[in-house]
């Protein structure tokens, strides 16, 4: 079948034989996606010429732009000399070897050992495994419960898809137990008590996990999992002292730390990761996303020396490690992967993220006190919006009104791209964003807001 670079015929054949990700199948089929064609910086244009200002990076990812000229020459490179290989059976490639070294600089786990992936899901699913594989290597393979979070997003392969805290991510699928345990999300805004300080909903979200381990038995629980920042859980910056105290909790009973680095990783909090920003240090850490800065599919798993060296003796008795996938390590992603942290250690990514974050916080306290607005948060070079139907009571705004949904169709409108996690905006922009533009964002959005407003109350 040949098409023609027409809208129409495109988007048509995207409608008729493309099954999206995330996506309402219905509804696609009546409006048509979004087609984007080109990038420029930090920005994108679709098939009609029409020019958006990307502020959530693709999808929490870009973080270079969409046009840098050395990470295609990286790739370029790479697919010209070795455009496939596998790292089975001792294989190796200069690339992913190289690719070690340099996050082996970076990373906040002393002496860690790096495994890669296909992307993130994979990466999460791999954390667990190796969690099973280390408590079944030091004597204790009745660990198997895993404990993850309310309103937490780790993937969509079933097993992180079945950690994942959203419902959304459960319905219909008919997900097997596997173990996992939900505990609260950190959510002040939304789930403190009345009168409780942040630093005493960290209190009591720690005893009540504690109280959680205790009665499910400690023996039982292999591990805890953790986003720094929730993501697609709605931009849920951690409370005062949550983090640390959680920590402290589930290392005393012999429970590994899992931190789902794949959006927080490489400077969006204002570190280097995440779990560095909050004061933790995970026995295992996914990554991804940002590793490549989008440009080719590639996550990992940095694997603390003590888990590495169980897994390691487990190994040798069983003959190998048997896990893996055709394209861990791959070459091409591997090239772009190293040329990425090349670049963010040249522009000392996590302080260009302090600064342009302070930007942005300042811009989105300047829309706080807009009628739609309940929330907003940020830490690092991310925020989150939160709409509401009422300030003061909090109240949410009915499902079925889809408010997040209309105020992200409406920044296009003025140029900008944002992600509505339900009926919160999610803004994530790339680093190479000037100040001016990040001007722009917070001024597209505070119309967008206004003619969301304005349609509310008139309809």
């Amino acid at each position: 079948m040949v098409l023609s670079n027409a809208s129409a015929d495109l988007e048509d054949a995207d409608k008729r034989f493309h099954f999206h990700s995330q996506t309402d199948p219905a509804r696609h089929a009546e409006t048509g996606p979004l087609m984007i064609v080109r990038g420029e910086g930090p920005h994108v244009i679709d098939i009609d010429g029409r020019k958006y200002l990307d502020a959530v990076a693709s999808l929490w990812c870009a973080s270079l732009g969409f046009s840098n000229a050395r990470l295609a020459a990286a790739g370029a490179a790479a697919l010209e000399t070795l455009p496939v290989y596998h790292t089975f059976n001792h294989r190796s490639n200069p690339f992913v070897a190289e690719l070690a070294a340099e996050l082996a600089t970076i990373v906040p786990i002393p002496g860690g050992r790096m495994f890669f992936t296909d992307g993130g899901s994979e990466a999460v699913d791999t954390m667990v495994k190796m969690a099973w594989y280390y408590h079944s290597a030091i004597g204790q393979p009745e660990r198997r419960k895993i404990i993850a979070r309310t309103g937490a997003f780790h993937g969509s392969t079933v097993m992180a898809a079945r950690i994942s805290g959203l419902p959304a991510m459960h319905k219909s699928f008919n997900l097997p137990d596997c173990n996992v345990i939900h505990t609260a999300r950190p959510h002040y805004y939304r789930d403190a008590l009345e009168g409780e300080t942040q630093a005493d909903f960290s209190a009591r979200l720690a005893r009540e996990l504690d109280a959680l381990i205790l009665a499910e038995g400690p023996e039982t629980i292999a591990a805890f999992i953790a986003e720094p920042v929730m993501g697609a859980g709605g931009v849920i910056v951690p409370p005062e002292g949550y983090f640390p105290a959680i920590h402290e909790v589930v290392k005393r009973h012999g429970i590994l730390y899992l931190s789902d680095e794949i959006i927080c990783g490489f400077g969006r909090t204002g570190s280097w990761f995440g779990c560095e920003t909050f004061g933790v240090q995970p026995d295992l850490m996914s990554i991804a996303k940002g590793l490549s800065s989008g440009y080719a599919p590639i996550g990992g798993v940095v694997v603390s020396a003590p888990v590495f060296e169980a897994i390691s003796e487990e190994s040798g008795r069983n003959g190998l490690f048997s896990h893996g996938f055709t394209y861990s390590g791959h070459p091409v992603s591997a090239a772009i992967s190293v040329e990425a942290l090349r670049i963010y250690k040249e522009m000392d990514l996590p302080a260009v993220s302090r600064s342009l974050g302070r930007k942005l916080a300042a811009g989105l306290q300047r829309i706080a006190s807009h009628p739609l607005v309940g929330d907003v948060r940020s830490v690092g070079f991310i925020g989150g919006v939160e709409l509401v139907a009422d300030k003061a009571t909090r109240q949410s705004f009915p499902a079925e009104l889809k408010v997040g949904a209309m105020v992200e169709r409406r920044t296009r409108a003025h140029g900008l791209i944002v992600r509505n996690v339900g009926d919160v905006i999610a803004i994530c922009p790339p680093y190479i964003v000037t100040e001016d533009e990040v001007e722009f964002l917070v001024t597209r959005l505070a119309r967008a807001l206004d003619d969301v407003h304005a349609e509310l109350q008139t309809g």
